[in-house]
């Protein structure tokens, strides 16, 4: 998918960072290499440290597509690039503008070409300078053919090993996934960052199958109108190719079933398609890190993987908490794979994973507690799950329980607290105690010792809706002594989606289905004293769009010896470690910065709207809330402003009856004119239809130069 940051991606924001060096790296799946690996060869790598002898220097230059559009590629070199030497090249391919980017990039890729290689950014077709009609949404056939171009041009020019590597956070973490799918002869191995392998159920567009309105999607629809800088060029070109093209939110919300359109690009249908190392890495606060364990146990090529307690960023600029410089780990991957040099990596274990221990709930949390794990692969050898079954008392025990129905009334503003500040999985979260009370709660008695899982925890329930249409919702958290509840991870199933998500079916009011939700990727040390929790409810409001029926649901609980059927929690224990723990060493540094680039300011963290109030109205039975950010860039050809705004509301007594309006605005300060794109979103929902209402206005100079608007009603396709 996408990126949630203006230039760094999500959660970036930060102005001072704490590097700390990973040291172990990984190994072919499936290698046992337990019997090879000792404490003494658990070694540091190089330091993330920037060894510059002089920043290095960009060339803008051109790559001619077989249809005559022409891409604007930035290349970062050696000052002293000599003319004898091939390098091997690193290539970042989005849409996000490279000449505004290169505040947040200069950095980052001086620190490949220290090291030894060029470093290739691209704007996608139709995006920042490059030529041609924006491409029609994210990764089309179109761009991954235009991909495969770009590659075997950097790999043909005379300064060139041949070699290509491809890296990238969100975006480019996607598409280097789905460029190794098609195996382009010069794409030797990948890097991805906060990416996934299924963009139906991961993303943003449709959250775990569920409808969901995210701000990236409403902001990215005026950030692909904005032409190139410095020159931004107004003209009848750009007008049909850029600012006149259809909004992408509204393409992706007439495909609200899985399916051959999102299947397109999806790994997660064809695993055996990569033949390219790939390494990914991942946040347990980011909203992609299912796709972690699914390529190591898949995927057949070379993978490495790491995954740590920070969420949509690199991981040497985190948030929350410290970060390490993987960098030097990046640099001893592609060292192997596009130089041939033997560092070793490939001996070491394939997966470094962080565990997290007890943290308090809330959004302030500096540092995630927990230790560093080596895993040879996934799944874990050893590993154990541990059922906990639904008690008619709500208890959650090893004993076969008595039968019974517990019933919940539909109550679709519920969620805000478990929907986090940005409205996705994986974010930091508040206490969970507001939810919890308008939810079906099940907990264990007070641990007498702890219980350590790393896995997906599953949800098996057997349950019912009055309504042809209802959404099942999952937590597990884990609840302290003193009453705080802190959320672990959770999921979501559309009931339509029971039995296939591309063939949905509506459910038969009162009929008891079999649900089995899958909860997100997650580790976790529940401390002695604690109680593990598991709630389920029928609403996470706003990350959920609300179905539209007044309802109550019914789970059932007991009633079968055998033990099959009943309703359940399964919880993977994580076994003892057999091999051991990573080393670190500390390290800090500052990147260097391009001269008249300024720093990015914003409003949150993430860079994007955020939850900042909730109000409801007694009177109508309607609550709303707010989400709001802004932020600037100072750029040496000017400044730019940007400033979101989202409201978010729903009826409780007719819950169709809901929506969600944004203004999202870009304002460019040039020397002699001043440039205003506006985005003004609307879309609502009744019983049978999602409404949509978008207007893109253009001004120059506080003047209307261009305005288009679209209007569409979208039948509601069991969501």
């Amino acid at each position: 998918m996408t990126t949630r940051t203006h230039t760094l991606h999500r959660r970036s924001l930060h102005e001072s960072l704490v590097l700390l060096l990973l040291t172990t790296g990984l190994a072919w799946p499936g290698l046992d290499i337990r019997a090879e690996v000792t404490a003494d060869s658990a070694t540091a790598a190089a330091p993330d440290t920037l060894p510059y002898t002089a920043s290095p220097v960009i060339r803008t230059e051109w790559i001619t597509l077989p249809d005559g559009v022409r891409l604007s590629v930035d290349l970062y070199v050696p000052q002293d690039m000599q003319p004898e030497k091939h390098y091997p090249v690193l290539l970042e391919y989005l849409p996000y503008r490279k000449m505004e980017s290169r505040s947040g990039r200069f950095g980052f890729y001086s620190f490949f070409v220290a090291q030894g290689y060029v470093v290739a950014r691209v704007d996608i077709r139709g995006t920042g300078e490059s030529e041609g009609k924006l491409i029609a949404y994210e990764y089309t056939e179109q761009e991954q053919a235009d991909g495969e171009v770009v590659i075997d041009w950097l790999a043909k020019q005379s300064w060139s090993s041949g070699k290509v590597g491809m890296f990238g956070i969100s975006w480019g973490g996607f598409n280097s996934i789905q460029m190794a799918m098609r195996n382009p002869p010069a794409l030797k191995a990948i890097i991805a960052v906060d990416a996934t392998d299924d963009i139906y159920e991961d993303d943003v567009h449709f959250t775990d199958g569920i409808m969901h309105a995210d701000s990236y999607e409403m902001r990215q629809d005026i950030e692909n109108a904005i032409p190139g800088a410095p020159a931004y060029l107004i003209d009848d070109a750009y007008f049909a190719n850029r600012f006149d093209t259809e909004p992408w939110f509204l393409v992706y919300k007439r495909q609200q079933r899985d399916g051959p359109f999102w299947d397109r690009a999806s790994l997660i249908t064809r695993y055996e398609s990569i033949r390219i190392p790939s390494y990914i890495v991942g946040g347990w606060y980011d909203g992609y890190r299912d796709s972690i364990p699914r390529m190591l146990q898949h995927v057949q090529a070379p993978v490495k993987a790491l995954l740590g307690p920070w969420s949509h960023t690199w991981p040497n600029e985190p948030f929350p908490g410290a970060g390490f410089g993987w960098r030097a780990e990046a640099v001893r991957w592609f060292d192997h794979w596009l130089k041939g040099v033997d560092n070793g990596i490939m001996q070491e274990p394939a997966f470094t994973v962080f565990i997290r221990e007890w943290h308090p709930p809330g959004l302030k949390v500096d540092v995630i507690p927990g230790q560093w794990r080596s895993e040879a692969g996934w799944p874990l050898a050893g590993a154990k799950n541990e059922v906990l079954y639904l008690q008619a008392d709500h208890v959650l025990a090893t004993a076969t329980p008595q039968a019974a129905s517990h019933q919940l009334l539909y109550k679709p503003d519920v969620g805000i607290e478990a929907a986090g500040s940005v409205m996705w999985w994986g974010d930091l979260q508040e206490d969970q105690r507001a939810v919890d009370a308008f939810s079906l709660v099940y907990e264990t008695p007070p641990l007498p010792q702890a219980v350590t899982i790393l896995g997906f925890p599953q949800a098996i329930l057997r349950a019912s809706a009055d309504a042809p249409l209802a959404h099942w919702i999952a937590r597990l958290s884990d609840v302290a002594p003193d009453g705080r509840v802190t959320l672990i991870t959770g999921a979501a199933l559309n009931g339509a989606h029971r039995n296939s998500a591309e063939h949905p079916e509506a459910l038969v009011p009162g009929e008891t289905v079999d649900l089995d939700i899958e909860m997100h990727f997650t580790s976790w040390v529940f401390p002695a004293g604690h109680r593990i929790r598991l709630a389920v409810n029928n609403a996470m409001w706003p990350m959920f769009w609300p179905t539209p029926y007044a309802m109550t649901t019914t789970l059932e609980v007991g009633g079968d010896e055998t033990g099959n059927g009943l309703s359940r929690l399964i919880l993977p224990l994580l076994p003892p470690a057999t091999l051991p723990s990573p080393q670190f060493t500390q390290a800090t540094t500052a990147d260097p910065s391009p001269p008249g680039f300024g720093e990015s300011t914003a409003e949150t963290e993430s860079g994007y709207a955020e939850i900042s109030k909730v109000t409801h109205d007694f009177r109508a039975d309607t609550t709303r809330l707010t989400a709001t950010n802004s932020g600037t860039t100072a750029y040496p050809w000017g400044s730019e402003q940007y400033r979101d705004y989202l409201e978010h509301f729903v009826s409780v007594v007719d819950p169709a009856h809901a929506g969600v309006n944004s203004e999202y605005s870009n304002e460019v300060v040039l020397d002699g004119r001043v440039l205003k794109w506006t985005g003004l979103f609307d879309f609502t929902s009744d019983a049978g239809f999602f409404y949509y209402r978008y207007t893109r206005r253009l001004e120059q100079d506080g003047k209307t130069i261009r305005e288009k608007h679209w209007e569409e009603a979208i039948p509601r396709d069991f969501n």
